[in-house]
């Protein structure tokens, strides 16, 4: 059996440019990590790094404009390998709705509590940057230790 983190929330932006905040280096750096490279295309490989923490790297295994991005981690010093991350969008009351998850985890432990954690922080992130054009990704001033 394994887990996954959930957050569902709303994004007062068009979904196109939400897709845009999570399918783009340039929006990925806004919202989740300065220090993003890589190729955002289907089948390549993002690199993720977060200081002297390293980070993961995660293949882009598919990508719908204004709907859909999953990626794979392919390499991790977190024990994230394999784990799948999914972020959906649709509109919904003039809004876009976002659901995000992230799947793979064996167990639900402290590790897993920090990542929910984390992760809530950084989808209120790509909210802000979506809605108002200055995300707290880390590395950021405004990113929050």
């Amino acid at each position: 059996m394994t887990y996954s983190i959930k957050h569902l929330f709303h994004i007062n932006a068009k979904p196109g440019d939400v897709y845009k905040a999570i399918s783009s280096i340039e929006g990925l750096q806004n919202w989740w990590t300065i220090e993003t490279s890589g190729n955002t295309e289907q089948n390549r490989i993002i690199h993720f790094r977060f200081g002297a923490n390293g980070g993961p790297d995660m293949k882009v295994t598919e990508s719908k404009p204004g709907e859909k991005v999953c990626w794979q981690c392919v390499s991790s010093p977190h024990g994230w390998l394999d784990h799948t991350f999914t972020f959906l969008l649709d509109e919904n009351e003039g809004k876009t709705r976002v659901r995000f998850s992230h799947a793979g985890w064996k167990e639900t432990d402290d590790f897993y509590a920090i990542c929910s954690f984390s992760w809530g922080r950084y989808m209120e992130s790509l909210r802000q940057f979506c809605q108002t054009g200055k995300g707290e990704a880390f590395g950021t001033d405004g990113y929050r230790k």
